[in-house]
């Protein structure tokens, strides 16, 4: 046996330069075994469409071209003016004198989990409303973190009264209270009027989503008492996805301070972030590198906004959601939302019409028309088809395309037997 392991030995010594040969070519470098995949020999083809789903929306040449602008260090002078503008941008956006307010190098599912994670510890109590499934998904979140989630329900298609909020405030004495303004899988807009009043009466801070309204329906944090409201860069901002505004109250920022635990993300930690993005007296310190073009883009998304003027960009959201609504009527669509007060402008849903299949519908229209809308989420699937007319893409001429196509969809998609 011992002779031979010492052949075995001898012919692996043997047989060694061989392998490295092999292994290593004659360039005296490791060589690849595995081949360039053949898909990426080819160039990129991006098919041209309207994007009229309920997000992301078609990005304008003047924010395209910000982000195609070569990189600058993310800790260059010019750079950190970027950052400077784009803090003031969202100021302008919230409406709000907050100084903890900035982008998360992240979409706004980040943002959301860096407003939870930041103001809630373990053992805390926080009350989710949940009418679509954003709130389930700020639940699941909260759940993760350990805190105690209390869920105030309604249907698809409804929203909370001060009501509904003042019997879950009372019941449960949480410490947060989420609530989604723009609910986009149903299409609801949530009214904020008196919420931050009543939870500060409960010492409950207000955390708002406002993903898919931020633009596109009035908010106003300061004037509404809002303690923390984030969103998105791929709805009406019409930036592409990848960069999430938000705003911290002084109220919310105190909470933070007195956490007996540090954030469980070093990444979302908003006391790091805050000094990246000079919100406090500190020399501003390395943090990440952050995401240069996504912010690029962020800034000129946030520069569009301004130039128009909020209530103009409301008024024409709402103008072209009614639009859009009254044609649908005419096509013998149902509107999801009845009420009008309560239809979010930037996403208008409508039932699924009978004897249709919605996925035909969808697939018809981007085969047919390529033109983007979407089915439900969460909630709503199966019930719904869910359109969107946000930022670049409000249009009345959207508004006339996206008519059209429905009505092509409605005369020539088979009907389900179903």
């Amino acid at each position: 046996m011992r002779r031979a392991a010492v052949l075995g030995a001898e012919r692996a010594a043997a047989a060694a330069p061989l392998l490295r040969a092999q292994l290593w070519g004659t360039a005296g470098h490791p060589m690849a075994t595995i081949p360039p995949p053949q898909g990426l020999l080819r160039p990129l083809a991006v098919p041209q469409r309207l994007l009229l789903g309920p997000g992301p929306s078609n990005v304008p040449p003047r924010i395209l071209a910000a982000g195609g602008q070569q990189l600058l260090g993310h800790m260059h002078p010019e750079m950190l003016q970027v950052m400077d503008e784009i803090k003031a941008g969202i100021q302008y956006a919230f409406q709000t004198r907050n100084r903890l307010t900035l982008a998360v190098s992240g979409t706004g599912h980040c943002a959301m989990e860096a407003a939870l994670l930041n103001l809630l510890e373990r053992g805390d109590t926080v009350l989710v409303a949940i009418n679509g499934i954003w709130g389930q998904r700020a639940a699941d979140i909260a759940g993760r973190l350990g805190a105690e989630v209390r869920e105030l329900l309604k249907p698809p298609g409804e929203y909370f009264t001060l009501r509904d909020i003042q019997e879950g405030l009372a019941r449960h004495k949480p410490s947060v209270l989420f609530i989604t303004h723009g609910e986009s899988s149903t299409g609801v807009l949530q009214p904020l009027e008196g919420l931050g009043e009543l939870c500060h009466r409960h010492s409950c801070l207000l955390l708002v989503d406002a993903v898919a309204s931020l633009g596109g329906a009035p908010i106003l944090m300061d004037q509404q008492e809002i303690d923390v409201l984030y969103s998105g860069s791929q709805k009406v901002l019409s930036a592409p996805p990848g960069s999430a505004p938000i705003s911290f109250s002084e109220r919310a920022r105190e909470k933070m301070l007195r956490r007996k635990t540090k954030p469980p993300s070093f990444y979302l930690d908003m006391g790091c972030l805050a000094n990246y993005w000079g919100c406090d007296d500190k020399p501003r310190m390395y943090h990440h590198t952050a995401p240069i073009n996504s912010f690029l883009s962020l800034r000129e998304g946030l520069a569009m906004l301004a130039e128009m003027g909020l209530e103009s960009s409301w008024d024409r959201h709402r103008a072209n959601c009614t639009l859009l609504c009254q044609g649908l009527r005419e096509l013998g669509l149902e509107l999801f939302v009845k009420e009008e007060a309560a239809r979010l402008p930037t996403i208008t849903t409508v039932r699924v019409p009978e004897g249709y299949a919605w996925q035909e519908i969808t697939a018809f229209l981007m085969k047919e028309h390529g033109l983007e809308i979407a089915g439900g989420l969460g909630p709503s699937v199966g019930k719904v088809l869910r359109i969107g007319l946000m930022g670049y893409n409000s249009t009345k001429d959207n508004v006339d395309r996206v008519l059209g196509a429905l009505r092509d969809a409605l005369q020539r998609c088979r009907r389900s037997r179903l």
